[in-house]
């Protein structure tokens, strides 16, 4: 148990003043503790003298004052000091949990519940908390306490007392060895079913619309019922098991007590010690009670600390599998700010097909021009897992900077992973993918993402307003910069009819919005950046063809300069981008520009007619028609 606080040591140097100043103040506190038994012996032996003036029994009355005041006085001291270090230690360790969550790639999250990290963030750090602050002042208090307790009764009444009086301590310490392990192995299934159970409940929150639409809340109410019946056992269970502990350690603690009423009563009729001592004693006593006790709560603290340190450190331990290599010192993107040249750019080589995944490392589909910030895929094979079938297969082409590059195909293809690869959420093959003739893992991790501005297939909107929602990563943008990047995006004449304009609050996740509207707030997002790098992951999917050709005509001068790739489901999106790659099964099968890629009769040629088709259908047939 204890090797798990080993790695808390970082802490105990950084703080240990507290910690002192704390054990000194638990020193005054005991010490206090130890005059009042001794003061209530001796106002016990005047009173049975039958004589006691009032000037001594207000001497008596200002010393039990005195010494109250004074345990109060440094007991809140020794709490502030012990348990504000542990506040301090909660604090940062949320902090460094936070952190580490940010640094870690999605790859991590697919294999994590947000429930089972969200008890990581609360929970576990509570318990820590509790075991580092309390816990440890607590033990230092009971064993300097209890020694000293017991050598004050040696040194009132003799040894004989203080050895029956301890008779029972063996016994609380196998109770205590027994239960410990018991404890902690409970306390991990209820943090388990803590886990699960909050897990329920955020997807229960997050998917409440999906719950209602579908009329599953019935069925939602029953799954958070065997969650929350799972918690409640698992509780229960090791209730039973404390419910036992505790009493079981006050009983010891009551053996005592009997043991000593029984044999010091005797002591006191046989006139072997005075009345006052046994009072004294009987005093001592029970102030060893209370480290009796605290030694089963103190254990019961380390047992969920060292449970929740564990899996704590078990996370801090995952080292980011995305992550600036030690080569990032060699990366121009260093030495001076990136930048891009206007080029006018034609298709060096004529489209072509390919039925299979093959491509040659020189076979690379290119634009002409030249400039520092092409983006050149090098035979790029990849998956998943070591055990999944690759997404890419043999991946090559070269999208030269000034230019828009496309990406085409059908659901599942790879095209969502190309870009997945460029942004470095997941780590491409060494040598593979390169921007201004750079290896991708040399450009540093921010400064990569600086440059490129992306705009993801899923449109997250923070809980705030859309104005911070477009700043977002450009924080110290102008109403004017926020404004021109909404118009861009076409999206700055619907916050103008909202209520509170551009101070409007879009609930969780943008709930308010359309989906169209987040697909919109998240471009501008993107173009208020001011990328030379600008990325679109079908980000235009849940608008009408109307506003979509309008955002592409807005789009068009800011994409002038920089290098853009576009992936779509709808040509129409892409037709007039200088190069349009087709993907099918992971492999690039077609490339071209829209007229080539026609004149090839291909497979993009038969996507081209079968959309045109469908929207001559929307636009023209009578409802109710069928085409023969």
């Amino acid at each position: 148990m204890l090797k798990e606080f080993k790695t808390m040591f970082w802490f105990l140097k950084q703080h240990y003043h507290r910690y002192i100043l704390g054990i000194i103040a638990v020193l005054i506190v005991d010490g206090l503790q130890l005059l009042l038994p001794r003061i209530l012996g001796q106002f016990t032996d005047e009173i049975q003298s039958g004589y006691i003036s009032a000037d001594r029994l207000n001497e008596f009355a200002f010393k039990i004052i005195g010494l109250a005041i004074g345990i109060f006085i440094f007991r809140f001291f020794w709490r502030f000091f012990v348990n504000g270090a542990a506040r301090f230690l909660e604090f940062e360790l949320r902090n460094m949990l936070v952190a580490h969550f940010l640094k870690l790639s999605p790859t991590f999250y697919n294999q994590k519940k947000t429930g089972d990290l969200m008890a990581h963030a609360t929970n576990d750090i509570k318990s820590i908390r509790m075991a580092m602050g309390p816990a440890i002042i607590l033990s230092i208090d009971a064993v300097i306490l209890g020694t000293a307790t017991i050598v004050m009764m040696i040194l009132t009444v003799g040894w004989k007392l203080t050895l029956i009086a301890l008779l029972p301590m063996p016994f609380l310490a196998i109770v205590v060895s027994r239960f410990g392990k018991l404890i902690h192995n409970r306390f991990r299934m209820v943090q388990e079913a803590f886990s699960d159970l909050t897990d329920v409940s955020q997807e229960n929150i997050a998917g409440i619309r999906v719950v209602k639409s579908f009329a599953q809340e019935q069925r939602e109410i029953e799954r958070f019922q065997v969650a929350n019946r799972n918690k409640f056992e698992k509780n229960m269970h090791l209730t039973k098991v404390w419910g036992v502990f505790d009493p079981l350690v006050e009983f010891i603690a009551a053996l005592s007590f009997l043991l000593v009423l029984a044999y010091g009563s005797i002591q006191v009729l046989d006139g072997n010690i005075t009345l006052g001592d046994f009072v004294a004693f009987y005093g001592y006593l029970a102030l060893l009670t209370w480290p009796m006790m605290a030694f089963g709560w103190v254990y019961n603290m380390l047992q969920r600390g060292s449970a929740s340190l564990a899996r704590i450190n078990a996370l801090l331990a995952v080292t980011p599998d995305i992550a600036d290599t030690h080569n990032q010192e060699l990366s121009k993107f260093n030495e001076k700010p990136l930048s891009l040249q206007n080029t006018t750019s034609t298709m060096s080589e004529a489209p072509k097909t390919s039925g299979t995944s093959e491509t040659s490392e020189t076979d690379v589909t290119t634009l002409s021009g030249e400039n520092q910030l092409d983006i050149d895929f090098r035979n790029v094979t990849f998956s998943y897992g070591e055990d999944l079938q690759p997404v890419l297969k043999n991946v090559s082409f070269t999208c030269k900077a000034g230019t828009t590059t496309a990406i085409l195909g059908k659901t599942g293809c790879g095209k969502s992973t190309i870009i997945n690869l460029l942004v470095r959420q997941y780590n491409p093959p060494q040598n593979s993918i390169f921007i201004g003739g750079q290896d991708i893992f040399d450009i540093p991790l921010a400064e990569l993402n600086s440059t490129i501005g992306y705009v993801p297939q899923d449109s997250f909107l923070f809980s705030t307003t859309i104005q911070q929602n477009i700043a977002f990563g450009a924080f110290n943008s102008s109403i004017e910069e926020i404004q021109k990047a909404a118009y861009i995006a076409d999206i700055h004449e619907n916050i103008l009819e909202l209520p509170d304009g551009y101070d409007t609050l879009v609930g969780e996740r943008g709930v308010t919005l359309s989906g169209g509207q987040k697909q919109r707030i998240s471009i501008a997002r993107a173009i208020i950046r001011n990328p030379q790098i600008f990325v679109m992951d079908d980000s235009l999917s849940a608008v009408d063809t109307q506003t979509e050709e309008r955002i592409l005509s807005r789009l068009k001068d800011f994409m002038k300069d920089r290098t853009t790739i576009i992936i779509a489901h709808r040509i129409s999106t892409v037709q007039s981008a200088d190069l349009i790659l087709f993907l099918e099964d992971g492999a690039i099968v077609e490339h071209g520009t829209h007229q080539q890629l026609l004149d090839l009769q291909g497979r993009y040629y038969h996507m081209y007619h079968q959309q045109q088709l469908e929207q001559q259908l929307d636009g023209f047939l009578p409802e109710g028609s069928e085409l023969v």
